[in-house]
């Protein structure tokens, strides 16, 4: 995981909870993660990670408040917790 994806975990679980977040970045983290991002159809993001699944709906906005909430549970679910990952300066 590169520096510009540990900065993305941090991003998406920070309080409050950004609306700043590029759909884009966050699935590349997913990947780094060990995830798989496809497309489901129908304006779907499908999501996998640690043996748990979650659709997003495709867009090439930020994604919304809730959106990223769901995504930090999805995270949190899969078992990924951000501070292993910590950021050194």
């Amino acid at each position: 995981m590169n520096h510009k994806q540990r900065g993305m975990l941090h991003a998406i679980f920070a309080h409050p909870v950004s609306g700043n977040i590029d759909p884009r970045q966050a699935f590349s983290l997913v990947e780094a993660l060990g995830g798989e991002v496809t497309h489901g159809g129908h304006g779907q993001i499908l999501v996998k990670l640690g043996g748990h699944t979650h659709g997003f709906h495709e867009t090439r906005h930020d994604m919304s408040k809730d959106e990223v909430v769901e995504l930090r549970k999805f995270l949190e679910n899969a078992g990924i917790d951000p501070v292993q990952y910590a950021i050194v300066e």
